[in-house]
């Protein structure tokens, strides 16, 4: 148990919560926690954000190798059909719900993949995107 996160680690798969009445939550998947300047980040906490602005349809957030921060966060966003949405938008709403060590470095409109159960594959995201990461601002 991590005593200042409340955090768990369950075998070698999940991640989960323990609030301060004792109940247990699933926080998410050991291996997909993104892991950026000592600080974890929880891609299921920053997708549940960014999933809430009302221009977003879709979203999944995946862990890339960065030499200066270890991991930084990306973004694959799909905007709701009809509207425009930028990249400028999505920074601002971030500052304003997530601490700044929890923004994702790189914001990528495109549609996020899903498997038939709706499960996010994120195994596919870092395959179709680890060409662009020398192209990433940070």
């Amino acid at each position: 148990v991590n005593k200042r996160e409340r955090i768990l680690i369950v075998d070698d798969e999940a991640m989960v919560r323990m609030d301060s009445e004792g109940f247990i939550y699933i926080v998410d998947r050991k291996k997909d926690v993104i892991i950026t300047g000592g600080e974890n980040i929880f891609p299921v906490e920053v997708e549940n954000v960014i999933r809430s602005h009302p221009k977003v349809y879709d979203v999944g957030v995946i862990g890339f190798p960065d030499e200066r921060l270890g991991e930084i966060a990306v973004a694959v966003i799909a905007p709701n059909p009809g509207v425009t949405l930028t990249e400028d938008e999505i920074n601002a709403f971030c500052e304003q719900n997530l601490s700044r060590y929890k923004r994702p470095r790189r914001i990528i409109f495109d549609k996020v993949p899903r498997n038939p159960t709706g499960k996010i594959e994120k195994p596919k995201m870092r395959q179709k995107y680890a060409g662009i990461k020398e192209s990433f601002r940070i």
